[in-house]
């Protein structure tokens, strides 16, 4: 995509991006919880918002040296047109100004079109936490743990 305008999460646009978590996955993150997450040092949230409505964001966490992308979610309607990927560079920049050197995240192995993402950013396994997504229904899914070097 390229041209996508990358904005930070300001308090106020907290409801709407609870409910674009709320549409993308199953444990639902309501605003409360995002603002607590955002309100903790080296924490940031970053936004695409198209025609009037967020289509895609990402939250991050940092501590020392290292990194945590929180969260990342597209709506259905605006995937796999790079608009996570633009986030994701947004992010991995935005952590280089805080002197980030490793970056780590969670992804359900499940999850192919983003761990294709993951992957294509350079991102590699380094762990993986058996049964950690629960699914309202079938089996739960592993987490797969990944790691890239930013520095």
């Amino acid at each position: 995509m390229g041209d996508n305008l990358i904005e930070g999460i300001e308090e106020a646009d907290l409801p709407d991006i609870a409910a674009l978590h709320a549409i993308c996955f199953e444990d639902v993150w309501r605003a409360d919880l995002l603002k607590r997450i955002l309100s903790t040092p080296r924490a940031f949230g970053l936004f695409h918002r198209a025609e009037g409505e967020i289509a895609g964001f990402v939250l991050f966490r940092g501590a020392s040296d290292e990194g945590e992308i929180l969260s990342l979610a597209v709506t259905p309607s605006h995937r796999r047109n790079g608009l996570g990927l633009d986030l994701m560079h947004a992010a991995l920049q935005c952590a280089g100004e805080l002197d980030i050197a490793t970056v780590f995240l969670e992804v359900a192995e499940d999850n192919l079109p983003a761990r294709e993402l993951y992957d294509r950013m350079g991102f590699a396994p380094v762990g993986r936490r058996v049964a950690y997504y629960r699914r309202k229904t079938g089996p739960s899914v592993d987490a797969l743990t990944l790691k890239l070097n930013v520095k």
